[in-house]
């Protein structure tokens, strides 16, 4: 039986190194395509990963205080992760890992992470919103995080984030 590997590397992405923001990119297309394409249709999905995860849209949002970081194992990259400081909490914008991934322990690991982060930010609680229908939904929980209420969002062409938010308290 062969043991995975749990080590994991995150590598901070910036609006100036432009080669890590287009193979950022590519991988959040990559990714956020096979997950919600069957959550949302395949033209709305077009959209969002126009609005929020393409090179312009991502340089846009670190500029405006986004931390990105691609997490990556032995063989390469496999998620990354997104986030900023709102009011009293660590909102967690991004939160995704490739399919193959999954399953693997790496979302505990990239939580570890994050709450060091947020307690280098001086705050105790991480924030996320999530789609209603999404699947993952079910890890959130498992990871500790609660919902605290529901919300709907116009992200602009007749679309819409129909989304659970979920916050978890840090210690």
């Amino acid at each position: 039986m062969t043991s995975i590997d749990k080590t994991l590397g995150f590598i901070r992405v910036t609006a100036c190194d432009g080669g890590l923001v287009e193979e950022l990119s590519a991988l959040a297309t990559a990714i956020v395509r096979e997950h919600y394409d069957p959550i949302v249709g395949r033209e709305q999905n077009d959209y969002m990963l126009e609005k929020f995860q393409s090179v312009g849209a991502i340089r846009d949002q670190i500029s405006r205080g986004y931390e990105y970081y691609l997490v990556r194992n032995q063989d390469g990259d496999c998620g990354f992760i997104a986030f900023y400081k709102r009011l009293e909490a660590l909102y967690l914008s991004k939160f995704y890992l490739a399919k193959q991934f999954r399953g693997l322990g790496y979302s505990h690991i990239m939580l570890d992470f994050l709450a060091k982060k947020a307690a280098d930010m001086g705050v105790r609680r991480i924030e996320l919103n999530v789609n209603r229908f999404n699947d993952a939904v079910l890890v959130y929980e498992k990871l500790g995080f609660r919902r605290i209420r529901e919300e709907k969002n116009d992200i602009g062409h007749g679309y819409f984030m129909d989304d659970y938010v979920y916050a978890l308290d840090l210690i």
